[in-house]
């Protein structure tokens, strides 16, 4: 190519076609480039550093089990991470398929008449339904956050608000009083410290002064709990995280977004619809692209480009996987075994302080550094909920054996008593008011492919119908995960990489952190910035 355009090397064309006065007059100040062998060796000494503690943390982020059908398939499968952004529909029929099994997902779960195909994480969700909110009630400029709700998901609806001039006001639901400057609300579900709430009430008292209710809901509690869009609620958002993502330090997941469809072009993110070609047979398409920033610039509602494709497959296809019966087992065997704790830290003379919960228990102590000082002993992280009370959250990975290792930190002894792990069979720590009564995912997808070799076939059948980096390249310049060498995608399996909370102690963390100081300067250094923050990945 370069001698057909009259240059003898890639040196001379630069010189011909980039201007002298923007060239860089020095050497970049980096390291010496390493092979990919090289690398992935320095980066495996690395993430030795970290930790891997057994993490009880929760705040909307959990510990869960990738099935391997999907980790092999989807997350380490070129086909599905080099695809392109769905701009063109009929190169995309694959993905675009489980985007809509996403959307139907999170439109049974929560209840309500449609969703997008997915946001960046939870607090991200939450200001844009904010933004939703104030859209719908344009002429007020107040927004109550409830503060029970996530911290990380109040810090970015706070800081979201502050360019909007909107004011924040957060507070207990339960004595907050409506007035004329408020339109909305944001509620977590269940409670940041596990407790479960009815919100029945407060949803009226919004609606009756012209407001909008927010709920954050955790999607596996949703299969035993009362869904947002049957008490009421205008919009629910939430992290899909752990429907078979792994933790990866706090990202990137996939979150959702759902509302009524009154508010559909309100609603930010990307929305796959049904549409049938020249033939009559159903092909899928981006519908409502007139929200988009491509099209609307300053007066969209949505950008293309908040969204976490192959984090909202995952998530999709842990759901067609399990389907409903296996999604509410897992919920129920989670659910069962916090209540097994509550049962046995009671019987220790332990105050809970909540009675109804799914899977977070807020336990009152004399002293919570005391407790974590322990628990970090023991190799586990527990959630410091105030100076005198913790919060212990279980996921799809706990075990009986978790619940020995418990109560032994909470008897102060590493001794462990063997009886723990055999409580007898616990009461439901969820009230009739909360109780889920309607079905979910009855679509047959949900239901069919219940075996790994099935599973497998559905797989590579939406593979086959999308173009990636394994049959073509892709002529369009994009930030999107095709630019990813093999070699960069191995680490994502390893547990000191995938298996770490985002609120681990900073003494497990070194690796991360070392990985992302040298990243920052090394990026800094190339682009002339004084320093850069790095932001969660955006998987188009």
């Amino acid at each position: 190519m370069l001698r057909e355009v009259g240059f003898k090397d890639l040196d001379s064309l630069i010189d011909a076609a980039v201007p002298k006065n923007i060239r860089l007059d020095r050497q970049l100040n980096l390291p010496k480039a390493k092979s990919e062998i090289e690398a992935l060796a320095e980066l495996r000494a690395i993430s030795k550093k970290n930790k891997v503690a057994r993490s009880f943390i929760g705040a909307g982020y959990y510990d869960c089990i990738t099935p391997p059908v999907i980790q092999r398939n989807i997350l380490e499968n070129p086909g599905w991470y080099t695809a392109y952004t769905p701009y063109q529909a009929e190169i995309a029929q694959g993905r675009l398929e489980a985007l809509l099994n996403f959307q139907q997902m999170i439109m049974d779960l929560t209840a309500f008449d449609i969703a997008n195909a997915s946001l960046l994480d939870e607090a991200t969700a939450a200001a844009e339904a904010m933004s939703l909110c104030h859209a719908v009630v344009p002429n007020r400029k107040a927004f109550f956050v409830d503060d029970n709700c996530h911290p990380q998901t109040i810090a970015v609806v706070q800081t979201r608000a502050k360019p909007l001039e909107i004011e924040i006001k957060i507070d207990d639901y339960s004595g907050f009083k409506f007035d004329d400057t408020v339109f909305g609300a944001l509620l977590q579900y269940p409670a940041t410290d596990g407790g479960i709430y009815d919100y029945a009430n407060f949803v009226k008292q919004a609606h009756a002064a012209g407001a909008l209710v927010v709920v954050a809901a955790d999607i596996l509690a949703l299969t035993l709990l009362k869904p947002p869009g049957e008490f009421g609620a205008d919009v629910a958002v939430g992290n899909t995280q752990r429907f078979g993502v792994p933790l990866g330090f706090g990202g990137p997941h996939a979150a959702y977004f759902a509302t009524r469809d009154q508010f559909k072009r309100h609603m930010p993110g990307r929305l796959v619809g049904v549409s049938h070609d020249a033939e009559g047979r159903p092909a899928y398409r981006l519908a409502l692209q007139t929200r988009e920033q491509h099209i609307r610039r300053d007066k969209a509602t949505s950008n293309i480009c908040t969204a976490e494709v192959l984090l909202a497959v995952i998530a999709s296809m842990y759901a067609v996987y399990h389907g409903p019966k296996g999604l509410r087992a897992i919920a129920e065997r989670v659910h069962k075994l916090t209540s097994q704790l509550a049962d046995g830290l009671r019987a220790l003379g332990c105050t809970i302080t909540h009675e109804n919960f799914f899977d977070t228990v807020r336990v009152e102590v004399e002293s919570s550094e005391v407790i974590l000082e322990h628990a970090a002993k023991a190799s586990c992280n527990l959630r410091a909920l105030g100076p005198r009370a913790v919060g212990i959250s279980f996921d799809e990975t706990t075990t009986p054996g978790d619940i020995e290792l418990l109560m032994s930190i909470f008897r102060g002894t590493p001794v462990r008593d063997l009886a723990d792990a055999d409580l007898g069979e616990p009461p439901l720590r969820i009230s009739q008011f909360a109780l889920r009564t309607s079905q979910f995912l009855t679509h047959p997808i949900f239901n069919t492919h219940d075996t790994e070799t099935e599973m497998l076939r559905y797989l590579k059948k939406l593979e086959s119908r999308d173009l990636s980096l394994t049959t073509s390249m892709i002529p369009l310049g994009s930030c999107t995960m095709k630019l990813n060498a093999t070699a960069e995608m191995f680490p994502i399996s390893w547990p000191e990489i995938s298996k770490l909370h985002p609120f681990a102690p900073l003494d497990q963390t070194a690796g991360y952190m070392e990985i992302c100081h040298e990243l920052e300067e090394w990026l800094a250094e190339i682009t002339g910035f004084a320093a850069i923050s790095l932001q969660s990945c955006l998987t188009r």
